[in-house]
């Protein structure tokens, strides 16, 4: 998902601050608000189970 794209999903969310946030800090701010585990390029990616998360493909090239 492009930078663009985080940012206005961070946005409809109600997010403040993300204008100059890395994209990764982002999601991870994404990841809590909508009440997921916040785990976005963690050391959990190797044996992540979550195959329906929308940031899976992002997250694994990391």
């Amino acid at each position: 998902m492009h930078i663009n794209e985080v940012r206005a999903r961070a946005k409809a969310l109600g997010l403040k601050g993300v204008g100059k946030m890395r994209r990764a800090d982002i999601i991870l701010q994404i990841q809590r608000a909508e009440n997921h585990t916040a785990c976005f390029g963690s050391g959990q990616r190797k044996s992540c189970p979550y195959e329906d998360c929308c940031w899976r493909e992002d997250c694994l090239k990391i």
